[in-house]
């Protein structure tokens, strides 16, 4: 049944999350521990965008996630429990966290659709520890939200998660529980802000294009001389507005102009945010079947169909791109063959994306029960499509050609949940935002026969396609 915004129905489920939240309360008192009840109930349709934009707050971390293809959008407000973290092992304490508190959660759920279990979202920054001091994000943030709004479907699940202790008043919980159903059943979906006075820009490379040119001739004279084959070069864009920029149109305007890609947005709960149009996903596992993009080697889209065809075949045919390609799936392969899976490489393809094509292998395995997605997302990360091969090596020279920190640019960003199903995806095509001002990253692969002067007009285009969806 679903939830709708009549007190008389909620009266349905109050017996029973009284009685549920006292259980848990007592629990609690017994074990001399916090429990964490988490309640799941069925609402009417909302856009998840619309209940980001109206619930969260610059000191709150939230996370916005949206894939159209699988007609899918969450977000997650606010935070229960939380770990922020840097170094080496911040996929294993990640993990340890998240079996931690899943042995103190309580479930009450009247659905068993998809989303209606907590989930856990993750942001990993792309090397473990920050040089850049005042960099705004951690190495690794783990949350579980108190409020968690997800569409699958024309579906909506709402997951509230909330503390329990000897202290805290069960009546006060229901009380603030059905007045925020009853608050985002109010809300319309999303339209965007209209902006009165035509805001205004400026924009300056970080790394100028002379300079990103002889980056590139450098990096090529290292693939010459070492056993370095690939490195992967960024260059990011500063863009100052004379206005804030607008978190939640530009996620709506992302979605509008990527429908075929990952939009995403993640907090630090102190002002910044972290947003993007993703075409890689990393992993995702359902029902412990692994799916990975090998996604390297790009082309731009044709201004008429003849033109894209064209592209496309020289794409395809390309001993340069494939080559990259390649280099992906052999590193995929052999690093879930480390963990004891038997990936599957499935046919390639094209993946067509509205400015930019790309070679695209999809690979499959089955994940048992002692592996945790984190383990495989530390197995993973960097893939030779965001770093280099081999990625160690090439990591080192991204540090000594990139002057600007990475931070959560090229970086695994997703979620878990308690029955190892996960999703996570590289965030690339992406922006910091800090009030007026953004920065923008965008990279590109060098290989031998990388030619310094089309690996500049790749990034120009890709950072031109995000600055779109910004202004």
């Amino acid at each position: 049944m679903t939830v709708s915004p009549c007190a008389a129905d909620f009266c349905v489920y109050n017996r029973e999350l009284y009685q549920f939240l006292v259980a848990a309360q007592r629990k609690s008192i017994k074990n001399n521990s916090t429990q964490i009840a988490s309640i799941s109930l069925e609402i009417n349709l909302v856009d998840p965008l619309v209940v980001l934009n109206k619930l969260a707050q610059p000191h709150q971390l939230n996370f916005y996630w949206e894939n159209q293809s699988k007609k899918e959008a969450i977000a997650a407000i606010g935070a229960v429990a939380k770990l922020q973290l840097q170094g080496k092992e911040r996929f294993s304490k990640s993990e340890g966290f998240i079996k931690y508190c899943l042995k103190n959660i309580i479930n009450f759920a009247t659905t068993e659709r998809t989303f209606s279990k907590p989930l856990f979202f993750c942001g990993f920054s792309f090397f473990d520890i920050n040089k850049q001091e005042n960099y705004p994000f951690p190495a690794a943030t783990v949350f579980l939200p108190r409020w968690q709004i997800a569409v699958k479907e024309e579906c909506c699940i709402l997951v509230a998660n909330f503390s329990i202790h000897a202290d805290v008043n069960i009546e006060k919980i229901l009380q603030i529980l059905w007045r925020k159903i009853e608050i985002i059943h109010s809300w319309e979906f999303y339209s965007p802000h209209q902006n009165f006075q035509e805001p205004k820009f400026s924009k300056k490379s970080v790394a100028n294009p002379e300079k990103f040119k002889s980056s590139v001739l450098s990096a090529l004279e290292t693939i010459r001389s070492t056993h370095v084959s690939k490195i992967v070069l960024a260059d990011a864009l500063d863009v100052r507005s004379n206005t804030p920029f607008d978190l939640f149109n530009s996620l709506h305007n992302l979605r509008q102009l990527h429908p075929n890609c990952y939009i995403f947005s993640t907090s630090n709960g102190k002002g910044q945010n972290f947003i993007g149009a993703s075409p890689e996903r990393l992993i995702c596992i359902h029902n412990q079947q692994l799916i990975t993009d090998a996604l390297a080697g790009s082309a731009a889209r044709g201004k008429t169909p003849a033109e894209d065809a064209t592209n496309a075949d020289r794409l395809l045919n390309s001993e340069k791109e494939r080559h990259e390609h390649s280099l992906v799936i052999d590193f995929i392969t052999q690093r879930l063959s480390q963990l004891g899976l038997l990936p599957q490489i499935l046919p390639p393809r094209l993946r067509q994306l509205s400015n930019i094509q790309h070679l695209w292998t999809p690979i499959s395995a089955i994940v048992p029960d002692e592996v945790h997605p984190l383990k495989i997302v530390s197995q993973l990360h960097p893939t030779p499509a965001v770093a280099g091969t081999a990625p160690d090596a090439a990591c080192v020279e991204i540090r000594r050609y990139e002057s600007f920190e990475r931070g959560l640019y090229a970086a695994p960003l997703g979620w878990v949940d308690a029955d190892g199903n996960c999703e996570f995806i590289v965030g690339i095509r992406s922006a910091l935002i800090d009030g007026d001002r953004a920065r923008l990253y965008a990279g590109a692969g060098i290989v031998a026969g990388s030619d310094p002067e089309k690996e500049l007009a790749e990034i120009q285009l890709k950072l031109q396609a995000l600055l779109k969806a910004l202004v």
